[in-house]
């Protein structure tokens, strides 16, 4: 059984599958229709509600994508879909009555999307600026109104003071409501389908040892596609979002630890404090409603040869501290990967937090190259952490990802670089070795061609941009955003 509140009514949930999403439970099993399916996998946005959550006591909200989260996903939260924003007396909400007054709708499909998305920022960020609307409105899609007018719309609620809603008056009482459920069990059972939700390290770490052939999710961001786009069924899930232990986001004397559990959106603060780029590159890394659920944990696990952080992670001499029963290891993030979709990740053994190392200098840069800025899947993704001393390079790391089968260091060009002159010269041979390194693929993002010569490209990039401490110099595309 499952609890949570929908909008203010508690559910308890028990004969229902646990593969079926969120956005099939809202449309097919409670009737509330106003959610809409667009693609299906989290690329458009018209499927956004928003999860109310406690963190540390206080009601936090987060927009996610329906259609990638499991029901399971719901227990112990608040789930607020487009019906519930109907004010008591009234017919809309001011974010509603914002959309209607700025003529941001038109066919109205993607309209629900929106108007969650926009009620999740007036909750988190009253007083948004434009690049937090923009941000906020960026993995929502529209094909007929045109951005303008939705933008003015998001930016009319942006003001000093909170608006005042239902919500916000029933605060409290929705706060009690959680807390009331928090310890209530929530594992789904329906004929030989299951999903358990451990609370515990140990309980997950005891659960795999006996499920060994389960599925873990966490965000679920990419594991739902086998449901929602393969149509195959996953038998056993384990769901780690309960886990508040592989929740940590924490800075110790020598390095950053993040756990495997925690939503990419909330490492976000510390890794841009420490690493600005990877900071710049978690902002592009799919949608904030994706953000809001995935986690960097499951970046890694996935073994996409395309996944946006564990080139950053390789360059930046990362590990990743790994799980089975009681007994714990600790590996570099750059050994994880063997060969395509292949981990060094034993059975039942999972991630449990991400190790990185605190910067000795500001030498660290990362380049995402793809067909569009925001919501996109990397063509290349390059990471560069170089040392120079005395002009001459005594430490290079050069990781890339769409460039082989799996994430992976570019070690010619290392050697290449190491113990010569930092210099043009230098650079061009680098270039030249990066072209020997790999034998990337053709395919609908990227030729082999192009790949490798953006590859090299991102090197002399890094060359211009860290010899031009001026800044008069623009190479980035956000440059200009």
């Amino acid at each position: 059984m499952i609890t949570f509140l929908l909008n203010q009514e508690i559910k308890q949930e028990v004969n229902v599958s646990p593969n079926m999403t969120v956005l099939n439970y809202l449309r097919t099993h409670v009737k509330k229709t106003g959610t809409k399916e667009g693609c299906g996998s989290g690329d458009c946005g018209a499927c956004t509600v928003v999860l109310g959550e406690l963190v540390d006591g206080q009601l936090k909200y987060r927009s996610v994508n329906s259609c990638l989260t499991f029901i399971s996903a719901l227990h112990g939260k608040q789930l607020i879909t487009v019906e519930d924003l109907q004010v008591k007396g009234k017919s809309l909400h001011p974010v509603q009555e914002a959309i209607v007054e700025f003529h941001g709708s038109q066919c109205g499909y993607c309209t629900p999307g929106f108007i969650m998305s926009m009620f999740a920022l007036t909750k988190n960020k009253p007083n948004a600026s434009k690049p937090d609307v923009m941000e906020s409105l960026a993995g929502n899609l529209c094909r007929c109104t045109g951005y303008r007018p939705i933008v003015d719309s998001a930016l009319s609620l942006c003001s000093e003071e909170r608006i005042v809603d239902q919500f916000s008056e029933l605060e409290r009482a929705t706060i009690q409501k959680l807390e009331s459920i928090q310890d209530e069990g929530a594992n789904l059972r329906l004929g030989h389908l299951t999903a358990f939700s451990p609370k515990t390290i140990d309980e997950l770490a005891k659960l795999y040892k006996a499920h060994p052939q389960a599925k873990l999710v966490a965000g679920g961001t990419d594991l739902v596609l086998e449901v929602t786009q393969f149509h195959r069924e996953i038998e056993t899930l384990i769901s780690v979002n309960l886990v508040e232990e592989m929740k940590v986001c924490e800075e110790t004397e020598q390095t950053l630890e993040i756990g495997a559990n925690l939503p990419i959106s909330d490492a976000y603060q510390l890794l841009t404090k420490h690493y600005p780029d990877f900071g710049e590159l978690l902002h592009r890394f799919a949608s904030l409603q994706v953000r809001n659920q995935g986690t960097i944990g499951g970046n890694i696990a996935n073994a996409s040869p395309i996944g946006d952080t564990p080139p950053l992670l390789i360059a930046l001499d990362a590990s990743i501290q790994l799980r089975c029963g009681d007994e714990t290891r600790v590996i570099p993030v750059e050994d994880y990967f063997i060969s395509y979709k292949v981990t060094a990740q034993q059975e039942s053994e999972f991630i449990e937090k991400i190790i990185i190392p605190k910067p000795s200098n500001d030498s660290f840069r990362a380049y995402k190259l793809s067909k569009r800025l925001d919501d996109d899947i990397s063509a290349v993704c390059g990471a560069f952490a170089i040392t120079v001393e005395d002009n001459v390079v005594t430490d290079a790391r050069v990781a890339f990802g769409g460039m082989a089968a799996t994430p992976k260091r570019a070690t010619l060009c290392e050697q290449a670089l190491i113990g010569q002159a930092w210099n043009e010269e230098t650079i061009a041979t680098a270039m030249e070795a990066v072209k020997n390194d790999f034998e990337p693929l053709s395919d609908f993002r990227a030729s082999q061609e192009y790949r490798t010569i953006s590859a090299a490209n991102m090197l002399k990039r890094y060359y211009i941009e860290t010899n031009n401490t001026s800044n008069l110099i623009e190479t980035r595309v956000t440059s200009y955003v």
